[in-house]
């Protein structure tokens, strides 16, 4: 059996193809070559492939996804609407992403950012002490890495709620579900955390709209994808002082533009879509082991429904 690794990760496809091949060594895998021809593949492993993969190999039979997010290949022209895709689940993401939160908000919450300003300044002056009930957490998407960053979250004893479509239940997060309760969930929320999936239904839905439902002084962190963000409707809210700071990890474009309003905004800090990678290793073996089970006709977890988006 065939199968095609065609990756735009920042290593080289030997890094993958190795490791991926000493696990899988009844298959024989075939790095992607722009100019070459069909290799009759079965499977594909891929990350943002080329658009032409599923016009030039066309008998494939299930597409493993080195990552979470399935929007930008879900778009690829060429894709059979048949064509199971699985995505990687987490892989050492959720704890870096809950990581990433975490920082993001203490900074905030704890003023460490004024400590910053006041060490410049060889200022010594301790801020008030913390009350976390005024900084109500709400986490947007509550799948793997969402649940796993509103139970972090939840630990450090902030007050935490989840919304998603269906909704989640989880020890010490209040439970929100469906379209219908999220203006309830936006109205307790002033540190709105997204991790949703980008589908037709997300795009857009940090907007005017829903961040004006936020409390007061609220806080942005964005670690979901870029297009979920109106950027103009942000920088309206800050501009207005509803919104008072923003961590986004994830933008419409990347890299972002050198001459974004975002880079020298007080208020926002950027970062280069880092606040979750799938790791290496664990990337490797769990993909392994998802080919494995697809082999054999085993059902498997992580299968993205073409309906859903993910």
């Amino acid at each position: 059996m065939n199968v095609i690794f065609a990756s735009d990760h920042n290593a080289e496809p030997q890094d993958w193809i190795v490791p991926l091949q000493r696990e899988l060594p009844d298959v024989r895998i075939v790095n992607w070559d722009d100019n070459g021809p069909a290799v009759d593949a079965q499977l594909a492993v891929v990350w943002n492939p080329p658009e032409t993969l599923f016009m030039r190999e066309t008998r494939l039979k299930g597409v493993f996804n080195l990552g979470a997010g399935v929007d930008a290949l879900l778009r690829l022209p060429g894709l059979r609407a048949d064509l199971p895709i699985v995505r990687l689940e987490d892989a050492g993401m959720g704890v870096q992403m809950a990581e990433y939160v975490a920082h993001a908000l203490l900074r905030a919450s704890r003023g460490f950012e004024q400590y910053q300003t006041l060490q410049q300044q060889r200022e010594w002056a301790p801020l008030p002490d913390i009350q976390r009930a005024q900084w109500p957490v709400g986490v947007m998407g509550t799948g793997l890495m969402g649940a796993r960053v509103a139970q972090t979250l939840a630990a450090l004893e902030y007050p935490v709620a989840g919304w998603s479509r269906r909704g989640k239940d989880m020890p010490g997060v209040q439970r929100f579900a469906s379209p219908a309760e999220l203006p309830a969930f936006l109205a307790r929320t002033r540190v709105l955390v997204n991790t949703l999936p980008l589908t037709p239904e997300t795009r857009g839905i940090l907007c005017r709209d829903t961040l004006q439902q936020l409390l007061p002084d609220a806080y942005i962190i964005n670690v979901g994808r870029g297009e979920h963000l109106v950027e103009d409707d942000l920088l309206g809210m800050m501009a207005s002082g509803h919104i008072k700071g923003a961590t986004l990890d994830v933008f419409a474009q990347e890299p972002l533009p050198s001459d974004h309003p975002f880079w020298a905004h007080p208020g926002i800090t950027v970062t280069p879509h880092v606040a979750a990678a799938s790791l290496r290793d664990e990337t490797i073996s769990q993909i392994a082991a998802k080919i494995r089970g697809f082999l054999k006709g085993e059902a498997l977890t992580g299968m993205v429904s073409r309906d859903l988006g993910y």
